[in-house]
């Protein structure tokens, strides 16, 4: 063999040397890491809630910015893949499906209206094994949902807004109210404990929440026993219709609100002037703390200023939560983490908040091992055994100079 084959050979067996070794690094690289957490989001970009979309969109990918600027879950950077259920429990169904079956999620995030959650656990996710958090699916009814236990709020229930919503009422000095509610699960479970809870006379009268050209013959039956105001549990662009028509027909010129018509949009289109002084009712964050003032911070770092609405921190909590509970799982299977999800807001863990910095001493002491307590934006996620939260706050608000204000938080348990 001349020195120049011996030199070819040697090159040769260096180059096929250095393959091996990387072979053997990438190998042990992938048994370092597990399968890449896919987390579905449900919202709502068209429909009834489309104004919402947007803002729960921001906390979304706020969220999953801190969990992967943390350094991920399994090694690996977490994804979001959207659907838009129009609040619509058979578009959401469909859309759960196309997620867990198409995109490959893990858990879902959403959807934001009780009714769509209810259709989306119990005609997909329930038998499917996946997780759902919903950051605003309000109704009691989900309490009792049949899920298997893979259904979460981040939320409180308006078992808590409803009663609220009747000390309002009382402090407002009303004794005898109209309401006008939207015939779903949301809309029947807060006119339901409203009622129960005030101590005046109440008409309440549902409405079709597919969409109506005219209220007209709903207000009047609501204003028909002599209610002094409208408390309206609607969505947005079906209140713009039926305010409109109050005002104008002068059946209703006082009203109170809650959290699906605290809305921006709302009175921007209807006025101020007729909106002003106007209060109401919706899921809050009470009063500053170190997990709220951090997310605070965090968000107004990100776009410049609070969001109004209400929900937006309640869906960083739903993501957060599923990617820390995944990391405590150290898996993405969906049983593993519903299973981790009540651990990992237990009280007696290492205390952790929103943020960056947060969310990477979060997920450092369960890579330590370590059980943690994850105190949310919105409220703690103390779980009981039908994944409700046990207490928070419902904030008192009212529409002030065209736009919206905030008055109080007021405590409430469940328990």
């Amino acid at each position: 063999m001349t020195a120049r084959w011996i030199h070819q050979f040697g090159r040769l067996a260096l180059l096929l040397a250095l393959v091996a070794s990387l072979s053997v690094a990438a190998s042990a690289c992938d048994d370092d890491e597990g399968e890449q957490l896919r987390i579905g989001v449900l919202g709502d970009f068209s429909g009834p809630l489309a104004e919402f979309g947007p803002l729960t969109l921001s906390a979304v990918e706020l969220a999953i910015k801190h969990i992967n600027e943390a350094g991920g879950v399994n090694g690996q950077d977490v994804v979001f893949v959207t659907g838009d259920t129009r609040v619509d429990p058979t578009q959401a169904v469909e859309e759960a499906r196309r997620l867990i079956d198409v995109e490959g999620v893990h858990a879902i995030a959403g959807p934001l209206a009780s009714s769509s959650t209810l259709a989306v656990i119990e005609s997909v996710a329930r038998e499917a094994g996946i997780p759902v958090v919903s950051p605003s699916a309000t109704s009691p009814a989900l309490s009792t949902a049949n899920d298997n236990g893979y259904l979460f709020r981040s939320t409180i229930s308006d078992a808590a807004q409803g009663v609220v919503l009747a000390q309002l009422a009382t402090d407002e000095g009303l004794s005898n109210v109209g309401v006008l509610f939207r015939d779903d699960a949301y809309g029947q479970g807060l006119s339901e404990v409203f009622g129960g809870a005030f101590g005046g006379s109440v008409t309440a009268v549902a409405y079709n929440p597919d969409g109506q050209a005219s209220y007209l013959a709903e207000l009047q039956r609501a204003a028909g026993g002599g209610a002094e105001v409208l408390v309206a549990i609607a969505f947005p662009e079906e209140a713009e219709v039926f305010l409109r028509e109050a005002i104008e027909n002068d059946i209703f010129t006082r009203f109170l609100f809650v959290d699906g018509t605290k809305s921006q949009d709302l009175v921007d289109a209807i006025g101020g002037g007729f909106l002003d002084g106007s209060k109401g009712t919706a899921p809050g964050s009470g009063p500053a703390s170190a997990a709220t003032e951090a997310w605070n911070a965090a968000y107004i770092d990100e776009y410049g200023a609070l969001p109004t609405l209400p929900f937006v921190r309640e869906t960083y909590d739903a993501v957060i939560a599923i990617a820390l509970a995944a990391a405590a799982a150290e898996s993405t299977d969906g049983e593993a983490i519903r299973d981790q999800l009540t651990r990992i807001g237990t009280p007696g863990g290492t205390t952790v908040i929103p943020g960056p910095d947060g969310i990477r001493a979060a997920l450092e002491a369960l890579d330590d091992g370590d059980d943690i307590n994850y105190e949310g934006a919105a409220t703690t996620l103390d779980w009981d055994e039908v994944g409700d939260v046990t207490s928070g706050f419902i904030e008192i608000w009212e529409y002030r100079d065209g736009g919206i204000a905030s008055i109080r938080d007021v405590p409430f348990s469940i328990e």
